[in-house]
């Protein structure tokens, strides 16, 4: 009995005294030198702040792949590095999330996450004139600068003292802007004098620290409790499900057991479910196996957590299903389209899809037709 006290006792202090979770880096004042650093850039080479010593002003960017606002940002820090670049003033992008703290519904308004690997993809893609570095491995760099949300700049002068933090400008919607903090702050500091405006509120997505591992894990393992079910798809539920007055982006997949290229894919189309189910999005995956075959079906919906709807042709007279759904179709799988709220096909793959592509052409669609 002593010996389980004494051991329920030492949990409760293990408990007590565990280190908690920080998130309350303070930000870098006023006048403050700037940091040192050395990062892994997207170029293949480490960045250090030396590596800007001939720069007569250094911007230092706090910005991710995944954050909705930091991506509205992404050519104006572009056109920044265009139109300074020849006076002197340099500018350097920090990714300062720990990619495993990020949920899969976090990255419901991009095509990729906050890897290196998927930092360079998007590098690559934006064409980035700028210097990219990771620091989710650590995140040291980020803690001593203290940035709270992504975008966030700090400018400093030629003696690395800061001068100026905050936003770029007054607003992600570049229609709307009205005040540009950032340009402002450099057209001063060039001319020898003090920016009118010194701080403003960084607004964007909050940064992502690491220590919350332990919550995604509990997120993923609620999605992984949600029922799994399967229904039969007859000629009326095709022609509805093309039809699509869902009023939502509908994303289809025909697929079925024996299809090795199906099974190698599906569990992508999860994830892609979850990234974007809540917002104007919905998947559909159809099996074309056999309808005595459903049990099977269903099983491997089971296995990977497919919560999303699914169903199997109802029937084996399978040309007559085809056909109902997308004339177009001669059959093979997987075979996947992508419908807007109107019916319309914006994306259609036979074969493996390039699930980046599919992401790209679901947040093109949805964006264009709800702005952030």
């Amino acid at each position: 009995m002593m010996n389980l006290l004494l051991c329920i006792f030492l949990t409760s202090l293990t408990i007590l005294f565990q280190p908690p979770f920080r998130d309350d880096f303070p930000t870098l004042p006023l006048g403050a030198t700037a940091p040192e650093f050395n990062l892994p850039g997207i170029d293949g080479r480490n960045w250090a702040l030396k590596d800007f010593d001939k720069a007569k002003i250094l911007v230092v960017t706090f910005t991710c792949n995944h954050c909705p606002t930091a991506q509205y940002y992404e050519g104006r820090l572009k056109q920044i590095v265009t139109d300074y670049g020849s006076k002197g003033i340099a500018l350097v992008a920090i990714m300062p999330n720990d990619p495993k703290s990020v949920r899969l519904d976090e990255l419901g308004w991009t095509d990729l996450g906050d890897s290196f690997a998927e930092m360079k993809l998007r590098a690559k893609e934006r064409q980035f004139n700028f210097p990219y570095l990771y620091d989710g491995e650590t995140e040291k760099t980020s803690q001593a600068y203290g940035p709270v949300a992504t975008p966030h700049v700090f400018v400093f002068d030629a003696d690395r003292k800061l001068r100026y933090g905050g936003a770029i400008d007054n607003s992600e919607r570049i229609q709307k802007v009205t005040k540009n903090y950032l340009r402002d702050a450099l057209d001063a500091l060039l001319a020898g004098k003090e920016p009118a405006v010194t701080q403003t509120k960084a607004v964007g997505c909050s940064i992502k620290w690491a220590g919350k591992e332990d919550q995604v894990k509990a997120y993923m393992e609620k999605l992984a409790e949600e029922p799994v079910a399967i229904a039969k798809a007859d000629t009326t539920v095709l022609r509805e499900l093309r039809k699509n007055d869902s009023g939502k982006f509908r994303l289809v997949n025909f697929w079925a057991t024996w299809c090795p290229p199906c099974v190698a894919e599906f569990g992508e189309f999860v994830t892609v479910n979850r990234m974007y189910r809540h917002r104007d999005f919905e998947l559909v995956t159809v099996s074309i196996n056999q309808p005595d075959e459903e049990n099977q079906v269903l099983r491997f919906l089971k296995k990977e957590q497919a919560s999303n709807r699914n169903l199997i042709f109802s029937s084996t007279d399978r040309e007559r299903l085809m056909e109902t759904f997308d004339p177009e179709w001669q059959g093979a799988v997987p075979y996947t389209v992508l419908l807007d709220p109107e019916g319309k096909v914006i994306y259609r793959e036979v074969d493996r899809v390039d699930i980046l592509a599919v992401k790209r052409a679901i947040q093109k669609a949805m964006n264009e037709r709800k702005p952030w």
